[in-house]
């Protein structure tokens, strides 16, 4: 194992605080200062030279065939493989180890880990580092920064053996697979298409602001804006006022209804509400200049306009991957003309093409599988169509004249109320989604969907009985298959060998349960408790099929619960079947729980 860690020039303006990794690494302003360098448990070197001294002394280490370690390991990826060029073996990371031991809201900088731990004292002379390059330090101020670097990599060196003991070795492969996805990326960016689309977005927006005549007015009257909303088939979304607890329109800047309306499949509506909060440009926009600008820094290593792939390995509460370095891949549009578009811009080198693969109702049918509800678990063994099921039962029609949108309400059911939703939420989401129901409606749909799923339901309420056996520290069966046991003072037991944790869990005198968050104390209940709980085993599952995967293939990106791997054009057939029947395969652990998916095929990201 090799520990490494790099200190490269920073400014007031050209900092990592300031702008992301890949703009970073690959600006006309980066310059290594100096490199420390540990292999195994030897002595740590330092070496600071020019770029092709540090190349040359590099070179000397057998990085192809050694476990690379460091801290906040896609840094010193991006650096090791664009800057100089050497591919690892393997990435180790404890930043990303730590916040799966720790929790995504603990801190995990080197310098808190370090005293969490009782490791050391990490230095600061980076402080004093600030706006010199590698020519403008003082001898002794840069034999000082070296003897800082070479304490980060001894800090980092044992941090990684304080956390490894009991760390899965699958969750590493996972870590590995995340890094490089980064720092070795295969999936490319068109800069004509980009281009063409970014012109597109602008024109619509102005052309749409300009001919609909909307003026000053009708963007600051709340009624006139909900009815131009409404003109555009959107139901306008609803709060409850806290001076008068009466409901009104969520219009304010700092409504998620309204924020989330800049995600709408239709450009124009993202043009509306970009005007009413004021932004100079919508999401599709900065997106796309976003994609722009990274295609625009190539190539690397020769290979024009790759697209660094930035994921944030464990980052939500349930182990799922979250967007990084600014540029979030988990939320970018599938529907609608613009999503569609900026998609087809993300496109498979040369000879290959992009095989996307997406679990069909995974949290639906762990959720049945945990729960015990058999009944739903056979017709998703059966092939049923489930969502039809649930609004077959809702509307008292068969199945076979279901309509789209009464599925669609079916669907929206079966994923909300499957974690205790009530009506008055349940309202709320379908208005977001353009579904006006009325109250009663939303009332007999949830009583419905409880009185067929009782053994769900009666799963939220064991689930209460389970978050007293946190607080007590006593162990419990947590679920119907015997799967998951809650562990003394780590949370509940995780198949991937890790744990759902609800730190400072307690029990107020009103009965309610409440955990820290770093928004501070936090409401938890059995029906939240059984959605965490879902998400965090279809996680692991999806991470066991990732590595699986990645035996033939590389995976690029992990999407919620879909996988985007890069095939040879002349094995896709081949590679589609193979990508398929891993994704379709149940872990050792999950006998019982049937899988399914859907994939589809494209030498672009948006066609498949």
């Amino acid at each position: 194992m090799i520990t490494i860690d790099t200190e490269t020039f920073y400014s007031s303006t050209y900092s990592l605080s300031k702008i992301p990794v890949e703009e970073y690494v690959r600006s006309d302003l980066f310059q290594v200062v100096g490199v420390a360098v540990k292999v195994n448990d030897g002595p740590t070197e330092w070496f600071t030279g020019t770029h092709d001294e540090t190349a040359e002394w590099l070179a000397q280490f057998d990085w192809g065939n050694h476990f690379v370690l460091a801290h906040n390991a896609a840094f010193d990826a991006a650096i090791l493989t664009w800057v100089f060029g050497q591919r690892p073996k393997a990435w180790l990371d404890t930043l990303s180890m730590a916040r799966a031991v720790l929790g995504p809201n603990a801190s995990v900088s080197l310098e808190k880990l370090a005293i969490h731990f009782g490791l050391g004292t990490k230095g600061t002379e980076v402080v004093a580092a600030k706006g010199l390059r590698r020519e403008d330090f003082p001898p002794d101020q840069l034999a000082q920064y070296g003897e800082y670097c070479k304490n980060d990599v001894e800090l980092t060196y044992k941090l990684y053996h304080e956390l490894n003991g009991a760390f899965p070795t699958k969750e590493k492969r996972l870590i590995d697979i995340t890094i490089r996805m980064f720092s070795d990326p295969l999936l490319e960016l068109d800069i004509d298409r980009l281009r063409e689309h970014l012109k597109g977005v602008q024109e619509r927006k102005e052309k749409l602001l300009t001919d609909s005549g909307i003026t000053k007015e009708v963007l600051n009257s709340s009624l006139k804006f909900a009815d131009l909303l409404r003109s555009h088939g959107v139901v306008p979304p609803m709060k409850i006022s806290p001076t008068t607890d009466k409901e009104t329109y969520a219009f304010a800047k700092s409504d998620a209804g309204l924020v989330a309306l800049l995600e709408h499949p239709s450009e124009e509506v993202q043009a509306i509400v970009a005007a009413r909060l004021g932004a100079k440009s919508t999401l599709e926009e900065t997106r796309t200049e976003r994609f722009i600008g990274i295609a625009k820094r190539g190539p690397i290593l020769g290979a024009l306009r790759r697209l660094p792939i930035p994921l944030k390995y464990y980052a939500a509460h349930t182990g799922r991957w979250g967007g990084s370095d600014k540029l979030n891949l988990q939320n970018l549009p599938s529907r609608g003309e613009a999503g569609g578009k900026l998609k087809r811009c993300i496109v498979a080198p040369r000879g290959h093409v992009i095989i996307d693969c997406d679990s069909s109702q995974i949290e639906a049918r762990v959720l049945a599988w945990l729960a015990g509800q058999s009944d739903i678990l056979d017709l998703f063994a059966e092939g049923k169509d489930v969502y039809k099921y649930m609004a077959s039962s809702i509307f008292g029609a068969d199945e076979d004249t279901i309509t789209a949108e009464q599925r669609f309400i079916g669907k929206t059911t079966v994923l909300g109320a499957g974690y205790g939703m009530g009506a008055v939420k349940f309202q709320a989401q379908l208005r977001i989604a353009g579904k006006d129901l009325d109250s009663d409606t939303c009332h007999f749909i949830i009583k419905r969907y409880r009185m067929h799923n009782s053994r769900i339901t009666n799963w939220w309420h064991r689930l209460n009985e389970v978050l007293v056996a946190l607080i007590n520290n006593r162990p419990v069966e947590v679920d119907k298959v015997g799967l998951l046991t809650t562990s003394p003072f780590t949370g509940i037991a995780l198949p991937n060998g890790l744990y759902l944790d609800y730190p400072e869990l307690q029990q107020r005198a009103d009965g309610e349960f409440t955990y820290r968050t770093r928004s501070g104390p936090t409401k938890i209940y059995g029906g939240k408790v059984a959605e965490n709980l879902c998400q965090a085993v279809a996680r692991c599952i999806i991470g066991e099929q990732m590595i699986q995967i990645e035996k033939r293939y590389r995976v690029v990106l992990t999407v919620h619960d879909a996988i985007a791997c890069v095939v040879p054009e002349d094995e896709a057939d081949e590679a589609r079947v193979y990508i398929e029947t891993c994704m379709r395969t149940s872990p050792s652990w999950a006998k019982g729980l049937p899988l399914n998916c859907e994939s589809g095929m494209a030498t672009n990201y948006g066609d498949c």
